[in-house]
């Protein structure tokens, strides 16, 4: 793989912990910090603990609130929404802008 050299400004405390795990690992520090850099971007996407309960809170939340309209009601909205999408094309023009 063709590699890039770069700088970047790192406190001490960050280069002797790259520098100790490249020598534990028996690798280089530049193998660290590509690993590093790898496994931070495949979680950063995720969500954290924090955020998965409060999110999980507010479903709860939401689930326990009564309807606040009729499942009949809702049917006759999805089925008009239906026929709309089967008729196909705007009804109006789209908007400039």
């Amino acid at each position: 793989m063709p590699t890039t050299k770069v700088t970047f400004t790192l406190d001490n405390d960050t280069v002797a912990r790259i520098g100790r795990t490249a020598h534990r690992l028996g690798t280089s520090k530049s193998a660290v910090v590509r690993e590093a850099v790898r496994e931070y971007a495949a979680r950063a996407g995720r969500l954290s603990e924090a955020e998965r309960e409060q999110l999980l809170t507010t479903f709860d939340a939401i689930l326990a609130r009564p309807a606040a309209r009729t499942a009949r009601a809702v049917d006759r909205e999805v089925a008009a929404v239906r026929a709309a999408r089967r008729q196909g094309g705007r009804r109006t023009p789209p908007e400039s802008g």
